[in-house]
């Protein structure tokens, strides 16, 4: 590895806000924001696109240990800002019941050029996702140089993002209703022309005309609402994971923190080596997508190397061997291999929650449960 590049981690996270008597998602970000944000600062809690959910950013990390610090530590305070209002904060990818005609917007131009753009898709769209940024930038680099390295690991990365997305699915419940995947977050998003699996691009040229093509013919309004599963920022020098559900706990944030850096790792010292790579069809990419929104870590799910359907466990023990020398070499692989361990024995937090709602048959039961799972281990604050 070249020694001038240091991959940094950031994670964001958003949060829903619950009401703890109905379980129902309530609408008080405005409020939780000014107390979270007079405590942590505007960068690093802010609003989201519904008023019933708000997103925190940890600052640059440098090891798992620093993520897993600051997660726990802003969950801690959001949690403390939600609490001086009598509500309660739950970390999933949707909503188990709450309506989305019932969640406003919040009013920002951009939020609302959206909804005027996409009508019911953007409508309907209550989702809560993690967001892993890695940094990849050498300091002795141009920025274009940054740019077109960063363009050919993604090309590589794209292939393993269906086992992060079954790993972290946390979304089986929406209006109410069991929806039988794992990751309906998923299924709604896909619905959008600017989301899914990222094309293959040549390079950084390509896909910076791509963007402007879709901002030219309106199909996005701004460069920043291109949501493709993997991303080059447009704010910061990294590569956004986008593929996440919100996870429940903060262990299986971590883990999708140490997989997405060490899957960049992994695929920048490919990349550096010319090493060969598959040229795989976004048609097969997508269907492996939807198998792991749809079965997650019970069925099976597409090798697309080799294109082939083969047990979940499988898929995700192959992933892990790819990352493992960068993990070791981060000193994260026994972290990392023992959350994923935990996860494929125990289930995704989908899994999770069906076990509660199959064990109760209420769904405020699950609401509970999430709750419960947000604030484990977050730190104390004074707010409380």
């Amino acid at each position: 590895m070249s020694p001038q590049v240091e991959f940094t981690i950031g994670v964001e996270e958003e949060y829903q806000i619950i009401n703890p008597q109905t379980r129902q998602l309530c609408s008080r970000a405005p409020l939780i924001l000014s107390t979270a944000q007079s405590t942590l600062g505007n960068r690093v809690v802010q609003p989201e696109f519904r008023q019933s959910q708000i997103e925190i950013a940890t600052p640059i990390c440098r090891s798992l240990r620093d993520v897993r610090a600051q997660l726990l530590r802003l969950r801690g305070e959001a949690i403390a800002a939600a609490a001086q209002y009598g509500d309660r904060l739950a970390a999933a990818g949707t909503h188990p019941f709450s309506h989305w005609q019932e969640q406003p917007v919040t009013p920002k131009p951009s939020y609302q050029k959206l909804v005027q753009n996409y009508q019911l898709l953007m409508q309907e769209l209550v989702t809560f996702g993690c967001h892993v940024h890695v940094g990849l930038s050498d300091a002795a680099a141009l920025a274009t140089r940054d740019r077109e390295m960063a363009v050919r690991v993604m090309n590589r990365a794209r292939v393993w993002l269906a086992p992060m997305l079954a790993l972290s699915a946390s979304s089986p419940f929406w209006l109410g209703t069991d929806t039988s995947y794992v990751s309906y977050r998923t299924v709604l998003i896909s619905r959008l022309p600017m989301t899914g699996p990222p094309l293959i691009f040549e390079s950084y040229n390509e896909y910076r005309a791509v963007v402007r093509s879709l901002v030219a013919t309106n199909t996005i309004q701004e460069v920043t609402q291109i949501c493709w599963d993997i991303r080059l920022s447009e704010r910061y020098p990294t590569l956004e994971f986008r593929v996440p559900d919100m996870c429940m706990t903060v262990d299986e944030a971590v883990m999708m923190a140490g997989l997405a850096r060490a899957l960049v790792r992994t695929c920048y010292e490919h990349a550096l080596s010319n090493a060969p790579y598959k040229i795989v069809r976004p048609e097969l990419l997508r269907a492996a997508h939807w198998c792991a929104s749809r079965s997650g870590l019970d069925g099976e799910l597409l090798d697309v190397e080799v294109e082939q359907s083969i047990p979940a466990r499988e898929l995700i023990e192959k992933f892990l061997d790819f990352l493992r020398p960068a993990l070791q070499e981060f000193g994260e692989w026994d972290e990392v291999y023992s959350i994923a361990r935990k996860t494929m024995q125990k289930g995704n937090g989908a899994a999770r929650q069906r076990e509660v709602y199959e064990r109760s048959g209420s769904l405020e039961d699950v609401v509970d449960f999430i709750v419960k799972e947000t604030a484990k281990g977050a730190i104390p604050s004074p707010l409380e």
